[in-house]
């Protein structure tokens, strides 16, 4: 079988006129066994399991599974990279499968499910099941697995990779096990055991340069070790002195010392603190002088610390950070094959594409990394740090920055959301589309949002769906960061009534559903947090308009009715707010306190 390279052939595969192959369920009966070869793997007997119950589920009875060597039945679904397999389909390449490449393919009305190692066959059955059966993971709690009396499926012919070898939707429902697995995520967030094919796993993550050199440990000591600004040497929010032989040696140390705590990491971090100051010392102003960036001192630093420990961990990578003051690409020093570049999108305006004029800064930074760096991550944000709740219409461009990304030969994305409780605005939403989209970026964002809205909100997704539309609009030409404020022009009494009146519908749409309905009055409590927020001038802007106040006259009134939502079902943690913000005043309650007036 030939190879067939990502994206574009896999586009190409699903869209080919395709005649009938495997039959799979018939007049609401069983009509194929699935086989268990010899020598499977645990995360292909993992896979296997997960075929056999979800295909079960769709059949409505089980599915046989049978033990064979090399021989198999006719009709038989084949999981797996054994010695069945590679009788069955002996033109596929499975030895020079990569560890997450999938195969999906089909012979004299066989099946086979199969891919690299470790979870390249976990995820064929998962693709499988979503793209041929219409099985669909929305959630952890919130799933669709559709009954058919007739599968059958078309001859099939796909083998794919996906572009990105680190997929992290880091987004608080994106931690489930299952469901990352289900929905291809491999971050170290979701925990993923060896049976299920493991994930990407890291020591340190971000910001490691006190933990690796901790001040109080070191300064008196070695004060060298640390950021010289305006002539003296500090750790108040400052960096390390990069250029530093005696440091460059103690953190090469610190970093086995790392990676021997922690043999199942193949990434380790050693990454500038999360603030400016960097070290103005001679030598490290002279090289950042000559590079034309903050980033040739930590590149030249960093590169040291990656050669110096490759021979005894050379299946590890280091990864540090092009964040800030560090974003831009130095002229001359290139990352070693063994580092890993995660460049951050902090700066720009999320309500854009990153490819947009307004965006261009960014633009030319990962372009300049790209022709550089053979291992370009991205620390992309996609939500509201200082209000998690309020609406944050960067819908519409999470699938074109992925793409962007792609086209720009990044490796691994990270796409940081409201990473700390369930409830944010949109968060299931926002998990589940950037998770098929970081699997396969050509797939439609539009097309995407649409099938969650119509899955997961049922007959609400028209109103959700229209409401989305008038918050994009209305935000048009705003600087839409991610620690944005309330009071913003599109934060308006009209935007605001006519968002509430469309949630209502929706709410009103799902009223005999009382487990959808739950899902829907999430959008009230987001558009609560505003008109708590901006209640004082939202009043005056009706009055001025002559219009019509949709809620109670006490602010009071409202904020107690917003808290008592804000409690949701203890029995179903994802119904309940916890967190309104990343830091500070965080707690619903308290919040609340902050935006009440004391004589009321």
């Amino acid at each position: 079988m030939n190879k067939t390279h990502c994206l574009l052939a896999l586009a190409t595969t699903f869209a080919m006129p395709l005649q009938a192959g495997p039959v799979l369920i018939h007049a609401g009966q069983p009509a194929t066994v699935i086989v268990r070869q010899i020598g499977l793997s645990a995360p292909e007997e993992s896979a296997l399991q997960e075929l056999a119950a979800t295909l079960g589920e769709i059949a409505g009875q089980p599915i046989p599974v049978v033990d064979v060597g090399v021989q198999t039945p006719p009709n038989a679904i084949i999981v797996g990279n054994g010695p069945a397999a590679r009788a069955a389909f002996p033109d596929v390449p499975y030895d020079d499968l990569g560890l997450e490449e999938i195969v999906v393919c089909s012979r004299d009305g066989r099946l086979l499910l199969a891919g690299g190692r470790p979870r390249g066959t976990v995820y064929a059955v998962s693709h499988f099941l979503q793209r041929y059966c219409g099985v669909r993971w929305w959630t952890s709690w919130a799933s669709e697995v559709p009954r058919r009396q007739e599968l059958v499926l078309p001859d099939l012919e796909v083998r794919y990779a996906p572009p990105f070898e680190s997929r992290d939707p880091f987004w608080y429902p994106a931690y489930d096990t299952r469901w990352a697995v289900r929905n291809f995520s491999n971050s170290q967030s979701a925990h993923i055991p060896a049976e299920w094919g493991g994930c990407i796993r890291y020591k340190g993550f971000v910001h490691t340069f006190y933990p690796l050199v901790p001040p109080q440990e070191h300064f008196a000591d070695h004060p060298e070790w640390y950021s010289l600004i305006n002539g003296e040497r500090t750790v108040d929010r400052a960096q390390l002195c990069l250029t530093n032989p005696g440091l460059r040696a103690f953190v090469v140390e610190r970093v086995k010392q790392w990676l021997r705590e922690s043999p199942e990491a193949r990434i380790v971090s050693v990454s500038q603190n999360d603030w400016y100051r960097p070290c103005e010392c001679d030598a490290c102003k002279a090289l950042d002088d000559r590079e034309g960036s903050h980033a040739g001192s930590m590149l030249d630093f960093v590169n040291f610390v990656a050669e110096q420990i490759e021979s005894e961990f050379p299946l590890v990578a280091v990864d540090t950070l092009a964040y800030q003051y560090t974003r831009k690409p130095p002229r001359t020093i290139r990352p070693r094959p063994n580092v890993i570049i995660r460049l951050c999108s902090i700066e720009c305006n999320f309500r854009e594409p990153l490819e947009a004029p307004v965006n261009a800064a960014f633009a030319d930074d990962i372009r300049g990394w790209a022709e550089i760096c053979d291992r370009l991550y991205i620390w992309d944000y996609t939500t509201d740090f200082a209000h998690y709740l309020q609406p944050h219409p960067n819908w519409f461009v999470l699938g074109p920055n992925v793409r962007f990304f792609a086209a720009n030969h990044v490796r691994g994305l990270f796409e940081q959301g409201a990473y700390q409780s369930y409830g944010s605005e949109f968060t299931e939403l926002r998990a589940w589309v950037l998770a098929q989209l970081l699997w396969d970026p050509t797939q439609d964002d539009r097309a995407l949002i649409d099938e969650f809205l119509t899955g997961y909100y049922g007959k609400a997704a028209p109103f959700i769906r229209e409401y989305m539309a008038v918050m994009h609009e209305a935000s048009a030409g705003w600087k839409l960061s991610c620690f944005s404020k309330t009071d913003t022009p599109f934060f308006n009494f009209g935007v605001l009534a006519q968002s509430e009146a469309l949630w209502r519908k929706a709410e009103a749409a799902v009223a005999d559903q009382p487990e959808v309905a739950e899902r829907v009055h999430s959008g009230r409590i987001w558009l609560g947090y505003v008109w708590l927020s901006l209640w004082d001038k939202l009043r005056d802007q009706c009055h001025e308009a002559n219009g019509s106040w949709p809620l109670p006259e006490s602010k009071a009134e409202f904020g107690a009715q917003w808290l008592r939502w804000t409690e949701g079902d203890p029995a179903k943690p994802w119904t309940r707010i916890t967190l309104v913000r990343e830091s500070g005043v965080t707690n619903p309650a308290k919040w609340l306190e902050t935006v009440l007036p004391k004589t009321e």
